[in-house]
């Protein structure tokens, strides 16, 4: 089956499965301590115990990488998909209309396919390497700015430790926090936002994968806080800080960051 029509047929499963925990307290309740090693929350295990459902009959892949279940094997021939199934699970939880399903498809060490839908409005971006980036079938690109005064961007920092942050804050325009990075990573190659910037060293393979791809394909830029390529782990444990921007500004940042 075609990728990207068998997550489109993933994303209606695990839209259904959460419907009933959207905004209540019920899909916030804790129900075990996932393979990433923080808490699990009712809605999460919902979402992903449709996709592993979904997988058992159409394995898409050899190897599974998800957040709540760690490493699972599948029968297929080969591939490894990385999966958040509720990405930005408070916002799902209160209610408000930001979270995602992300799915990335990887073979040989490297990001080929990538899926994020949004499952509040149904908004879909899909990437596939080298050849396309779009959201809801339509090519995207990244935005033109490439001043810092005029730019929007996320930027996640350390409660302990803000100094980097402020630094870069004082410059740029408007800070957009919006609780999602997968959905934040598409919104730059969408041109939606001009970067987003994470320092807390908390940020999986299974967070980014996907948004990495669109975004990048989209014509933006992907690194680790220095400017190099940015390598995730195939486990969930381990995070890394990221900087994503539209390409024009990623020097600018970093420069910032150092």
């Amino acid at each position: 089956m075609d990728f990207f029509s068998a997550c489109d047929q993933m994303g209606t499963l695990v839209k259904e499965s959460i419907r009933d925990l959207i905004g209540t307290p019920e899909g916030g309740k804790t129900v075990r301590m996932g393979a990433d090693l923080t808490p699990t929350k009712k809605i999460d295990q919902a979402a992903e115990d449709c996709v592993l459902a979904y997988l058992g009959e159409h394995p898409l892949c050899s190897l599974l990488i998800s957040e709540e279940a760690g490493k699972v094997a599948f029968d297929g021939e080969r591939g490894t998909i990385f999966l958040d199934p509720v990405d930005g699970t408070f916002n799902a939880v209160a209610g408000i209309p930001f979270y995602a399903l992300s799915i990335a498809y990887a073979e040989g060490g490297y990001t080929q396919k990538a899926y994020v839908q949004n499952l509040a409005s149904g908004e879909t971006f899909t990437a596939e390497k080298g050849k396309f980036a779009r959201c809801d079938n339509q090519p995207i690109r990244v935005s033109s700015v490439s001043n810092l005064d005029e730019c929007a961007m996320s930027v996640y920092g350390r409660k302990f430790d803000p100094t980097r942050v402020m630094q870069l804050g004082q410059k740029i325009r408007r800070w957009r926090l919006l609780g999602a990075s997968a959905l934040e990573l598409c919104y730059i190659g969408a041109g939606r936002i001009d970067g987003f910037i994470d320092l807390r060293g908390t940020l999986r393979v299974t967070d980014a994968a996907a948004g990495m791809l669109v975004c990048s394909e989209a014509g933006g830029r992907v690194s680790d806080l220095n400017g190099h390529a940015i390598r995730f782990p195939n486990e969930v444990t381990v995070g890394r800080c990221l900087v994503a921007t539209n390409g024009l500004l990623h020097h600018k940042v970093i420069e910032y960051l150092r």
